[in-house]
């Protein structure tokens, strides 16, 4: 991993603003956020320019959900002293570096990331042949490049996406950051290949930057480890050539797996608002009993005194995620045997959510009276994020030779 040597570790993640938090959001990101605050140089963000990538025709959504998002998140135990909460929009370098870095990205490393064309899939109900769609993976680079982040908190669906930033980083790094005299040491260096290899390298070396092709990455890098009448320091030289070398502008980000959610929906499915099966931070308590009440269960189980089978059931997932060992046995034992009833099953489950939830819903209407305080909080990290980002932007200006003036 390429990166500025003494850096301390910063952390940036951001959450698009496209309704209500619900938990899924609280068990597979908020609780993840409050654990690496203590531990990194945090920067949270509200991505509303990327809700507006699958939301632009209805942006309304996006201004209802930003101020009640970063209520949540303080609800939820984000610390506004140990990490920066801002606005993507507020910070206008996160869209001054997505066009400059746009102009060095090629089509095709869009076009591979796996998401464009799994959530075309999924979004059917969606026009999303937009380039701010196609985009979206080299704007959140953008997000993460700015700050210079060492880590980002993702999925494994969103690893591509890293991936992505970290070539993009690189190509940067190559193009603008180069020492004096590095690409004619390197012209040098390929000629010792001879006539055949060398000719092979360059045409690799083309695919990779040009296309985006990592077979031809790393053949060219086996190449370069075959060669037996190159020294040691010509090798690394075209190493650096091949993906770029020289002054690192842009330290290349590493993915930081987190758990994937095990927070399921009502329905037995991933909870997600597009499947309408979500239970809201803010959820009311009868609103939450009667949705857990009403869940579907074990289909086989049509009477009380028919055995059920928990693996079949969409409430058993909520007892891995909200049951201790004790009560999960008593659970599975009372229902292979018909011992207990759905109702009786669900209502742990119950207890444990709604006892959850209360303390977060408490301080969020704590919150909610003092707007002024939530509004400062929010100035305090855009400005935080707009000086970090700045002193980035000014090096890339300054790189790229666009820091003239008249």
């Amino acid at each position: 991993m390429s990166r500025i040597p003494g850096r301390a570790e910063r952390v940036v993640s951001g959450m698009r603003p496209t309704g209500m938090l619900h938990l899924g959001h609280y068990h597979g990101v908020l609780k993840n956020w409050v654990r690496l605050q203590q531990e990194y140089d945090c920067l949270f963000f509200v991505a509303d320019w990327h809700a507006l990538t699958t939301h632009y025709e209805e942006p309304s959504v996006i201004a209802e959900s930003v101020f009640g998002m970063i209520v949540y998140w303080l609800a939820s135990g984000i610390d506004p002293r140990n990490a920066a909460l801002f606005i993507q929009s507020h910070v206008p370098q996160h869209a001054e570096l997505h066009t400059l870095l746009s102009m060095i990205t090629p089509i095709p490393w869009l076009e591979r990331v796996p998401t464009y064309k799994d959530q075309q899939m999924t979004l059917k109900d969606r026009d999303l042949s937009t380039y701010g769609f196609l985009g979206y993976p080299l704007l959140q680079s953008a997000d993460i490049l700015a700050y210079r982040a060492t880590l980002v908190p993702v999925g494994e669906d969103q690893v591509a996406h890293i991936e992505l930033t970290r070539e993009i980083a690189r190509r940067f790094n190559h193009l603008y950051g180069r020492k004096p005299g590095f690409e004619e040491r390197a012209e040098e260096a390929l000629a010792k290949l001879g006539k055949k290899a060398g000719k092979l390298y360059q045409e690799l070396r083309a695919s990779y930057q040009e296309r985006g092709d990592v077979e031809a990455l790393a053949t060219a890098r086996a190449l370069l480890e075959k060669q037996q009448n190159v020294s040691l320091g010509d090798k690394e030289r075209l190493f650096g050539y091949l993906e770029g070398g020289g002054r690192i502008i842009l330290p290349e980000p590493q993915s930081l797996l987190t758990p994937s959610s095990k927070m399921p929906g009502i329905d037995g499915q991933k909870m997600s608002k597009s499947y309408n099966n979500t239970i809201a931070l803010n959820e009311p308590p009868d609103v939450v009993v009667r949705k857990l009440r009403t869940m579907p269960t074990d289909p086989a189980r049509v009477r009380r005194s028919d055995p059920g089978n928990p693996d079949a059931c969409p409430v058993w997932p909520f007892h891995q995620v909200y049951s201790d060992d004790k009560t999960r046995a008593w659970v599975r034992e009372g229902c292979t045997s018909a011992g207990i009833g759905c109702l009786e099953c669900k209502q742990p489950v119950i207890d444990s959510v709604l006892r959850e939830l209360a303390p977060i819903q408490e301080r969020a209407v704590e919150l909610e009276r003092d707007p002024d305080q939530i509004r400062n909080i929010i100035s305090e990290g855009d400005q935080r994020a707009r000086d970090l980002a700045e002193e980035t932007l000014a090096d890339v200006r300054r790189c790229i030779g666009l820091d003239y003036h008249y």
